[in-house]
């Protein structure tokens, strides 16, 4: 086997039961690493389940978007948020207004970002192996700039590296911004997969959209690779608050299946996390 494979399940924190169901991936399926929401609302909850599996990489979930509030206040990160305190709701939301001049100031960035580090790092004490950021806002430059910065700062050695496999404009435009980060971590000194899987398919990674996304970058050859999922228990209250139409449970069942497993040792494949990075 000559490839890595990284498996990242993301939004731990969210709910329990999401924290589980990525919990329950790692243990009986594929699932080799997962990043954290320090804005989760269930983090002081689950932030312990962690230390009890320490084959699993975890990173850092950092968040400007989304329907849970910052960690610092509005009078401290006053151009991330609305006169409520929250956050834009979307990706969509914050590129329009990150896209005119001075609406967005990259110190406030930096500040709620180290704030969320801190949280995760100081507060939990949970060791890092990567940094990414919910629905992928760090391939806008600006962000960017702030996410590597802060990598190094932290001595976090890599980033995750979104891309798109999309035909049309926005793809096109996420594998121009891709290539952008790319050059901006290999300048860092840091180090990301050079293949990626999973904004395309985001929310709905079943198990035949799992075994193509895995077939398609497996025939890139590329030296590592990572998908990134969402899987999450099927009964989950909590989630209610979160109208994203994503198939927690049936991508759980995706990335517990023997079928996917055996697919991927098929495809010379072996799993790993951030921390098997080479460099």
């Amino acid at each position: 086997m000559t490839g890595l494979l990284i498996v990242n399940a993301d939004d731990y924190a969210l709910t329990e039961a999401i924290s589980r169901g990525i919990l329950r991936a790692h243990r009986d399926g594929v699932v080799t690493s997962t990043s954290v929401l320090a804005v989760g609302p269930a983090l002081r909850r689950t932030a312990g389940w962690l230390t009890a599996e320490p084959a699993l990489g975890v990173g850092a979930h950092l968040a400007l978007v989304g329907e849970d509030p910052p960690v610092l206040t509005a009078a401290e990160i006053p151009t991330l948020v609305d006169r409520r305190g929250r956050f834009p709701l979307s990706w969509r939301a914050f590129l329009v207004r990150a896209a005119t001049p001075g609406r967005v100031d990259p110190a406030d960035v930096e500040r709620e970002f180290t704030a969320q580090l801190d949280v995760l790092t100081r507060d939990h004490g949970l060791p890092l192996t990567h940094l990414d950021t919910h629905q992928h806002l760090h391939l806008w430059p600006p962000v960017a700039a702030v996410l590597v910065r802060l990598a190094r700062r932290h001595g976090v050695g890599a980033v995750r590296l979104p891309s798109s496999a999309a035909t049309g404009p926005k793809g096109a435009g996420i594998r121009l911004l891709s290539r952008r980060l790319a050059a901006r971590i290999r300048e860092a000194g840091l180090v990301a997969p050079a293949g990626y899987g999973g904004l395309d398919e985001a929310g709905a990674l079943t198990l035949p959209r799992f075994l193509a996304t895995v077939g398609r970058l497996a025939a890139s050859r590329a030296a590592s690779i990572e998908i990134n999922c969402h899987p999450g228990e099927a009964d989950d209250p909590d989630r209610a608050r979160y109208a994203w139409d994503f198939r927690w449970d049936a991508e759980l069942a995706a990335l517990t299946s023997r079928e996917l497993r055996t697919a991927i040792a098929g495809h010379g494949l072996r799993t790993g996390g951030y921390a098997d990075l080479p460099g």
